[in-house]
């Protein structure tokens, strides 16, 4: 599967420490690198707050040892609320990768409803690894319908990441 083709609107810091807005196209991110990308429903929310973004974080070092040029954390929320989210949980190395128009998402299939929760439209959790544009492997959480309950964080972690890459090098 090719990585879609889309535009993030993304918030950087310039060279006066400011930050200003700057599109940045998939092709920017993922044509002839290696890509670690996981996914999730929301930045502040408990599971992603306690166990996956930390998790990532904690062992960038080990995924960019095995081969890994960059490491991107993809919600569906905006420039503003990823970036804030990341200076609350002390985030130095994982790329945000702000998704506020779902454009990814939904041409990833992992769009789900979560009208339940007053959360609307998110991305359901998984992982995956992409080669130059080309998704290698994907880990998605079982049960993704719309308004599920369960928030399972069993495959995409980075652990299972890291066996992955490492029973396939």
């Amino acid at each position: 599967m090719q990585i879609p083709n889309v535009t993030f609107k993304t918030r950087v810091k310039n060279n006066n420490g400011e930050f200003e807005w700057k599109d940045v196209s998939s092709s920017e991110i993922f044509d002839n690198k290696k890509i670690v990308v996981f996914a999730l429903p929301g930045a502040f929310t408990p599971t992603c707050s306690s166990t996956h973004l930390p998790g990532y974080e904690e062992k960038y070092d080990t995924l960019k040892k095995l081969g890994v040029d960059e490491v991107y954390c993809l919600s569906v929320n905006d420039a503003y609320v990823m970036n804030a989210w990341a200076k609350v949980q002390d985030i130095e190395n994982i790329k945000m990768l702000p998704d506020g128009n779902t454009e990814f998402t939904k041409a990833m299939g992992m769009l789900v409803k979560k009208e339940n929760l007053g959360f609307g439209n998110r991305s359901w959790r998984y992982s995956m690894l992409v080669n130059n544009g080309e998704v290698q492997k994907i880990f998605t959480e079982a049960g993704k319908s719309d308004n599920s309950d369960p928030d399972p964080l069993e495959v995409s972690d980075v652990n299972t990441m890291i066996e992955y890459i490492k029973s396939n090098q």
